[in-house]
C-alpha cells in the first residue's frame, strides 16, 4: 500500500501547471479509484469522487484540494532558440533567473536566462520577466519550433526530498492537500457522505472549486491547501507571533482577503482538535486565499472552512514542511468530519 510520504513525492515531482493538470489528475485516480464509490472527471478537468458514509449519513461533506501548481507557459521562440514565456499564477520575478525547469509534455530540460552579473554594464534592478527567456539548448528558432508548441507549459526541474521528518519540493501547493485528501479517501468510512474534489485552475481564480461545489451542492465544505509559514528567525523588533509556524499542526482559517471562514466550523474544528489532542493553529488574518472563496457562493450557499499545511516559500522553486503537520492535518479534518451534526449547522 503506498504511504502517505509516497504519494507525496509522486505528487511534487509531476507537473500540472494550471490548465495543464492530467499528470497529476492520473496519479490521484490511480491512487483514490479503489477506495471511492464514485469517480468521475467533469468538463475542465475536476476529479469528483464520493465515498459514502458507514450506516445511513446525515450530511454530505465536500473536501477539496487543487491539482495545480504555478509556472509558465510557452508563447512563441525567439531567433536565436530561446523560448519566450510568461507567468501562470503568482510568482515574484525576483526568482528566476538561472532557475532549472521542465518543459512541455516531454519535461524537455531549460534554463531561465539572463545576462551574467559580469555584462550588466552598471545595470541594477530585478530582471522583469518579459525580458527573461528558457533556454533548452536550441540553436535556432525552428529548431526551438520543432520541440515545443505554443501553449505548452513549464515547472521549475525540483526534485522531491526528505530529510529528519521535514521535505521540500516544487507544487506543495497544493499537493500537499492532495495527498491529504488522498489519505482520507483510502482510510476507514465517516459517518458523513464524503464529497471529494480535486479541483484545477485555483492559481488563476478558483474557477475549479467553483464547478465542483455547484455540482456537488454539499451542507458543508473543507478546502485543503497550503498556507505560509514565516516563522524564520525575524529581523530586529519584527513581530512573528501571528504567523503561522511549522511544527505546530494545521492551520485552521478565520479569515482571508477572499473569504471568511464559517464560524460554526471554526468553532467545532478548535473543539475537535482540543478534545482530540491534535495540535492545530489559527492562522494570521490577510493577504491570500483558497478554494473556500469559490466554494461558498455555490447555489444557495455553503458553510465552509478552510484548514492549511503551514509551508514556507510559497510559490517558489521549492517549498518546505514538515511531515508531522502533513499527518495532523488528515487528523483534524477526519475528527471533525466524523464529528459533524445538522445541528451544528443549524442557524439560531
Amino acid at each position: 500500500m503506498a504511504s502517505l510520504l509516497t504519494n507525496l513525492k509522486q505528487l511534487s515531482n509531476a507537473n500540472g501547471v494550471s490548465g495543464d493538470e492530467h499528470a497529476v489528475r492520473q496519479i490521484v485516480i490511480d491512487l483514490i479509484k479503489d477506495h471511492v464509490d464514485e469517480l468521475r472527471v467533469d468538463t475542465i478537468g475536476n476529479i469528483l469522487a464520493v465515498k459514502r458514509a458507514r450506516g445511513t449519513a446525515k450530511l454530505r461533506v465536500m473536501l477539496d484540494a487543487h491539482l495545480d501548481e504555478i509556472g509558465f507557459m510557452i508563447f512563441g521562440a525567439n531567433g536565436d532558440g530561446s523560448l519566450k514565456f510568461r507567468a501562470v499564477g503568482g510568482i515574484d520575478d525576483r526568482i528566476l533567473p538561472g532557475k532549472a525547469v521542465l518543459v512541455g509534455p516531454d519535461r524537455i530540460p531549460g534554463v531561465i536566462g539572463v545576462k551574467p552579473i559580469h555584462l550588466l554594464h552598471g545595470e541594477t534592478g530585478v530582471v522583469k520577466i518579459e525580458d527573461l527567456a528558457i533556454d533548452i539548448g536550441a540553436a535556432s528558432e525552428s529548431e526551438a519550433n520543432s520541440a515545443v508548441t505554443v501553449g505548452q507549459t513549464a515547472t521549475f526541474a525540483t526534485e522531491f526530498r526528505t530529510w529528519n521528518g521535514a521535505a521540500s519540493g516544487k507544487a506543495l501547493d497544493d499537493r500537499a492537500g492532495c495527498a491529504v485528501l488522498i489519505e482520507l479517501l483510502r482510510g476507514p468510512r465517516l459517518p458523513v457522505d464524503i464529497l471529494a474534489a480535486f479541483t484545477v485552475q485555483e492559481e488563476v481564480g478558483l474557477r475549479g472549486a467553483q464547478v465542483a461545489a455547484h455540482a456537488f451542492d454539499p451542507d458543508a465544505a473543507v478546502a485543503i491547501d497550503a498556507t505560509p509559514a514565516n516563522d524564520l528567525p525575524p529581523t530586529i523588533e519584527q513581530d512573528v507571533s501571528p504567523n503561522t509556524r511549522l511544527g505546530h499542526g494545521p492551520a485552521i482559517y478565520v479569515m482571508t482577503r477572499r473569504d471568511l471562514s464559517d464560524p460554526r466550523l471554526v468553532k467545532h474544528f478548535v473543539a475537535t482538535g482540543d478534545a482530540e489532542r491534535i495540535p492545530y493553529q489559527i492562522r494570521q488574518p490577510g493577504g491570500g486565499g483558497t478554494n473556500a472563496g469559490g466554494i461558498i457562493p455555490a447555489r444557495s450557499g455553503v458553510p465552509t472552512i478552510s484548514v492549511s499545511v503551514p509551508t514556507r516559500y510559497l510559490h517558489s522553486p521549492a517549498s518546505l514542511i514538515y511531515l508531522k503537520d502533513v499527518r495532523s492535518t488528515v487528523a483534524l479534518v477526519r475528527e471533525s468530519a466524523a464529528r459533524l451534526t445538522p445541528q451544528m449547522l443549524q442557524r439560531k
